[in-house]
């Protein structure tokens, strides 16, 4: 969120959800804004507080600290008509750009002098806990999350939900890794589904073998082998295809249409695995259940997502465990990282007192 956002904008109204579950509340929030300032009965200003941050809120976790604590209260101070909108962003530290970084804009009534004070509050709380992650960001190796897929799998009335959050599309990675795949392979996981490999050319194999046959088909592995996994090669059968267009049932985007271009889905062993043309995270259950798998009766769901899968696959699951894949957004390969134009000095890139 940027300076000149704020200038130009007479209000600014974030998610207060991480899953994003709130787009329904936060858009009548700004319908009712917008139909008291045509009435003539506010004039909606906004301001924004920033600092020489690349991250913090706990990456914009709003189940508990620091993140949960000043949106509880940007919502108290609005309930009291002291702020038309208090929104606290955590940023997006993958991104390398000028402005990257947490912030805090409120939106006043026409005078923004008691607003530009709570921002800046609240940007000091978020500089203070900058460090602070919650237990949840801890993830483990391929190996342990096989192992332990393997170990469970037998018996079980609920999915283990292994997120690989090292080959997130939603955090800009190609989607095609398959490192995580290949040792599911390796290790006979049966009841087990896989979402996904994007490969539209792997889609055009497997239509071209057709429904209910077997094939070898190339997988992944064709952007980024050396942190993903090269291309992995299986014998399959070819369960479905379809044109990838599906319905959101979830808490995400329950009724919204969605497609994930042509798609399949095949068998490799106990294996369902989603190929897709459209690179896509794991947000609904709908992307799973539009190929035939059946996410309920699944011993094992492995999925790439950071965090939005939570809203709709937590809730079925017996466990959640994130994997570091060794993909783009992996522990190890963000440890390499560069940034070129963030704004400097910024931290944890820079030794910085305020």
């Amino acid at each position: 969120v940027t300076q000149k956002m704020a200038t130009n904008a007479s209000a600014l109204i974030a998610v207060r959800t991480y899953p994003h579950i709130d787009y329904y509340e936060r858009a009548w929030q700004g319908a009712d804004l917008l139909d008291r300032a045509l009435r003539g009965e506010i004039r909606p200003r906004t301001v924004i507080a920033k600092r020489p941050m690349l991250r913090g809120l706990d990456h914009g976790r709003t189940q508990t600290g620091p993140m949960r604590k000043l949106i509880d209260r940007g919502e108290a101070l609005e309930a009291s008509g002291k702020a038309l909108v208090v929104s606290i962003c955590a940023g997006f530290d993958l991104c390398d750009i000028y402005d990257v970084g947490p912030s805090v804009t409120v939106t006043a009534d026409d005078d923004t002098t008691e607003a530009k004070r709570i921002a800046e509050e609240f940007m000091d709380y978020a500089w203070e806990t900058r460090e602070f992650l919650s237990p949840s960001h801890v993830s483990i190796s391929i190996t342990e999350a096989v192992e332990r897929a393997k170990t469970g799998e037998a018996g079980v009335d609920k999915p283990l939900v292994l997120a690989d959050i090292s080959d997130n599309p939603g955090g800009g990675t190609y989607g095609d890794a398959t490192n995580l795949l290949r040792a599911m392979i390796a290790a006979d996981l049966q009841n087990a589904a896989f979402y996904a490999i994007f490969d539209p050319a792997a889609v055009q194999v497997g239509i071209a073998i057709g429904v209910g046959n077997r094939g070898r088909i190339l997988l992944g592995g064709k952007h980024a082998p050396e942190l993903g996994g090269e291309p992995l090669e299986v014998d399959a059968q070819i369960v479905s295809i379809t044109d990838g267009r599906f319905r959101c049932y979830g808490p995400m985007g329950g009724g919204v249409w969605q497609s994930m271009g042509p798609s399949l889905m095949l068998r490799v062993g106990g294996i369902e695995v989603a190929v897709v043309s459209r690179n896509e995270q794991a947000l609904d259950l709908a992307q799973l259940t539009s190929l035939g798998i059946d996410p309920f009766h699944c011993a094992t769901i492995a999925l790439k997502s950071f965090h939005h899968f939570r809203a709709a696959f937590e809730p079925i699951a017996r466990e959640v465990i994130r994997v570091d894949g060794g993909g783009m957004n992996g522990p190890a390969a963000l440890s390499k990282k560069e940034y070129g134009h963030v704004r400097r000095p910024i931290w944890p890139l820079d030794e910085i007192e305020l």
